[in-house]
């Protein structure tokens, strides 16, 4: 098992970066990661991360599952994106929970606000995505070349200019519901990466930041073998501007489990 390149060496403690803790045992923790803040320390911010963050309070438990397992890191979110995380605190667990987001077997349900009105409903979204590198960002295409990407949305709610619908990916792609959603001419809106010109058209109003939040989040325990669920309220911003749109926000339940292989 080899260190993702761009994950570095050794991580600088900060107990500035602000998290919250969903939930933790000994074996991992589940984080609400508020917007604004990256997920791993990298070019431009080395000391400022979420795993900064973690270091400060729990560094010797992810020092020990070390860089080649990313300190525990077993999935991202972008910087400006809030919601739920798993961290591995023990090399074993990272190691089955990593097996199981291979097996796609873990749940993640994201909350996100679109451009315009969704027809479908609900549908599946399966289009391959590459990354590329354009100026100083990382970014995707839509590409045959492209690696394996799926995902599953449901509308939960339908304003005059935009929607709130609920995304369950099935694959973990660089920027895959951001892509997907503009693929299918509804943007993510506050997303300035892709589907600008569409987010213009709309006529929604400026959203305080991109309207992406992974509000769910379910897998089999490590240890126990149990299933486990989290859900993580819409945050504050994103709830008012769900307002300003007249998108009325649903209570989400816990994600399903999956059903066993036979």
């Amino acid at each position: 098992m080899q260190p993702k390149p761009d994950m570095p060496a050794a991580v600088y403690p900060n107990a500035a970066v602000p998290f919250d803790i969903v939930f933790e045992d000994a074996h991992l923790l589940v984080v609400n990661k508020p917007a604004g803040v990256v997920t791993q320390p990298g070019k431009g911010h080395l000391r400022d991360a979420l795993l900064n963050g973690l270091y400060a309070r729990y560094g010797n438990l992810l020092n020990n599952v070390g860089p080649r397992r990313d300190f525990g890191l077993l999935h991202r979110l972008d910087r400006d994106a809030s919601g739920l995380l798993v961290v591995a605190m023990r090399p074993n667990a990272y190691d089955a929970l990593r097996a199981n987001f291979a097996e796609r077997t873990i749940e993640k349900d994201y909350l996100v606000m679109v451009a315009g009105n969704i027809q479908p409903p609900s549908g599946m979204i399966q289009a391959r995505l590459k990354e590329i590198v354009a100026g100083d960002k990382k970014k995707v295409l839509i590409t045959a070349q492209g690696q394996e990407a799926v995902s599953e949305y449901k509308v939960l709610a339908q304003g005059p200019k935009a929607a709130l619908a609920l995304v369950r990916i099935k694959t973990g792609r660089l920027h895959q519901i951001r892509a997907h959603m503009m693929f299918r001419g509804h943007p993510v809106l506050g997303d300035t990466l892709y589907g600008t010109d569409d987010l213009a058209r709309c006529g929604a109003p400026a959203a305080p930041r991109l309207a992406l939040h992974a509000a769910r989040l379910g897998f089999t325990h490590p240890e126990t073998g149990e299933w486990q669920s989290f859900t993580a309220a819409l945050p504050a911003d994103l709830a008012a501007y769900a307002a300003r749109l007249n998108l009325e926000i649903p209570t989400l339940g816990p994600p399903n489990r999956p059903k066993p292989r036979h």
